[in-house]
């Protein structure tokens, strides 16, 4: 299978505002592409919630979060990914990434992942990448190996219950 190639399209607040209207037309018109069904069911909503009030608290943290995740060169929504936030002071930042259903086993999650892991390694402030992934998610956990990731130890998620983490240099 041919690697999977993704760009990102920035889902700003206004975007993620028609969002959680279930407002699909207007979100497109403000990112420029067509959004899919994913990202106005309830997991997508709890996620723009979150954003939309993290980027009110710190609107740098913009270039950072949840993008819209377009394979090229069909130019179709596969998806979306990005960073918890920027680096922290140990210049760490998180990956997280969800592919809609629809294109899932093709090969998309690691396109994502394999892009955010260049962004990370272009970031000057950026020394590690960590995911945080449940013991039950195979498919996630299949999607991190061969990259270099290594277990850190492990995190209770108030939202996802236990997860394992995962850490790789840049």
């Amino acid at each position: 299978m041919t690697a999977q190639q993704i760009r990102f399209v920035e889902l700003s607040g206004p975007a993620m505002a028609a969002l959680l209207a279930d407002d699909l037309e207007t979100a497109g018109r403000e990112t420029g592409v067509e959004l899919t069904d994913l990202f106005v069911d309830d997991d997508s909503k709890w996620l723009w919630n979150y954003r939309i009030a993290q980027l009110a608290e710190n609107p740098a943290a913009a270039r950072w979060i949840v993008r819209a995740a377009v394979a090229e060169p069909a130019g179709v929504v596969i998806g979306h990914g990005g960073y918890h936030g920027p680096p922290d002071e140990n210049g760490m930042v998180e990956v997280g990434y969800t592919v809609d259903p629809r294109y899932r086993r093709q090969g998309y999650a690691k396109a994502i992942l394999s892009a955010l892991l260049d962004r990370a390694a272009a970031e000057p402030g950026v020394q590690v990448v960590r995911a945080s992934i449940s013991p039950t998610n195979a498919p996630s956990l299949a999607t991190i190996a061969g990259f270099g990731f290594l277990e850190a130890g492990e995190q209770w998620d108030e939202e996802d219950g236990l997860e394992l983490l995962f850490e790789r240099p840049v």
